[in-house]
């Protein structure tokens, strides 16, 4: 027999840009649709996109307040509607999902979700369903999220929990993990190849400095603040082998270019420094110090999304060939690839955990710039 879900749920909701959230209790939200499932949240990660959003930086978003913030959540499956999809059917209740944020009731028939995009290697497998749709909802952006005790979320969008990982390990990997393993992906590297993680001791930047040591690259993190430092290199300690933590604010990039040629014996100035990076940072200080570690010919993946952008050299796109790419998060069949990454090779996140009701205390701690994940665990 069916658990008898309650009337009401506690939620924690925005009322307007630069303000604090606030709990209240509301109706239970309810699927509409035949992609449609009712979870349990179990746990709801806090992304740099949501303090962005409560400041009022990401034009159009939310639709409307009050709103439910978190795009990175995780739960366990309670209910469908009434006449299921097969994806939908495909998740029995009790099964535990990962929520990523993108992208809920895509259309379906767009190019984006016909894939028509034959040589793009993070491609999802699935026709009809693109986390690039722009008519696409998106979990705690444009509709409510994770910062509640249920949701109503899209099927196609979920992947289950391997064993072995938990609800407030699995939630910051629904965005942070996803994100920088696909930008990892991106960068197109054979093993061996160097790739260089700007905002190593961050939220998505230590999860980089686990997930491409175990992809077999060198890596290279960059930070230049204390606690972020100090956080990859506690990371970078517990791996094999240990990926270098540079310092940005005490070291030249033009000194640690020649320091990698001299060790992979190359004597040309082209050939040396790395072969891409991945920019976490908004900081254009950080941008310029990535650029010039690159090889010619190499890779700057951009993540970050500051806002006024980045100004970028043409001298390095034309005259050295840099290849400057940006990516976002990646695919469904790329989300479930990440997970089985992560359990398998044990990759977590450094997180601190906060019960619903205290979600401010959790958004002033992100603001102290400590490094690494928060996340609501709603078991506390």
């Amino acid at each position: 027999m069916a658990k008898q879900l309650p009337d009401s749920m506690q939620a924690q909701y925005l009322e307007a840009y630069k303000t604090p959230y606030k709990l209240r209790s509301v109706p239970l939200p309810t699927p509409s649709s035949p992609h449609d499932i009712l979870i349990k949240v179990d746990a709801a990660s806090y992304c740099h996109t949501d303090f962005v959003l409560a400041e009022g930086q990401m034009p159009g978003l939310p639709r409307s307040f009050p709103h439910i913030g978190s795009h990175e959540f995780a739960g366990t499956v309670l209910s469908h509607y009434k006449d299921p999809s097969k994806e939908a059917s495909a998740f029995k209740p009790g099964t535990r999902v990962g929520v990523p944020g993108r992208a809920f009731h895509p259309c379906g028939t767009c190019f984006e979700c016909r894939q028509d995009r034959p040589n793009d290697p993070v491609a999802e497998d699935d026709q009809g369903y693109s986390v690039y749709c722009v008519d696409a909802e998106n979990n705690g952006l444009s509709k409510d999220g994770g910062f509640s005790e249920y949701a109503v979320v899209d099927a196609r969008q979920l992947a289950p929990i391997p064993d072995g990982l938990g609800a407030a390990e699995t939630a910051p990997l629904m965005c942070a993990g996803i994100t920088i393993y696909t930008a990892l992906k991106r960068c197109r590297l054979p093993k061996g190849g160097r790739v260089g993680i700007l905002g190593a001791g961050g939220g998505l930047g230590h999860l980089g400095l686990q997930y491409g040591t175990h992809m077999g690259y060198k890596v290279l993190g960059i930070e230049a603040a204390d606690a972020p430092l100090k956080l990859a290199k506690d990371v970078a300690n517990d791996l094999e082998p240990i990926p270098r933590i540079v310092d940005a604010r005490d070291t030249k990039a033009a000194d640690l270019v020649q320091e990698l040629g001299a060790e992979d014996g190359k004597s040309h100035v082209g050939e040396m420094g790395l072969d891409a990076i991945i920019v976490l940072p908004e900081s254009q200080a950080a941008f310029d110090f990535g650029m010039a570690l690159l090889k010619t010919h190499g890779t700057c993946v951009v993540v970050s999304f500051p806002e006024n952008g980045f100004q970028v050299s043409a001298r390095d796109v034309v005259f050295r060939d840099i290849r400057i790419i940006g990516s976002l998060v990646g695919s469904n069949r790329m989300l479930r690839e990440m997970l089985e990454f992560s359990a398998k090779h044990n990759v977590r996140a450094i997180a601190k955990s906060y019960p619903l009701s205290k979600l401010n205390e959790l958004v002033e701690e992100y603001h102290k710039g400590g490094g690494g994940k928060l996340v609501v665990d709603m078991s506390l």
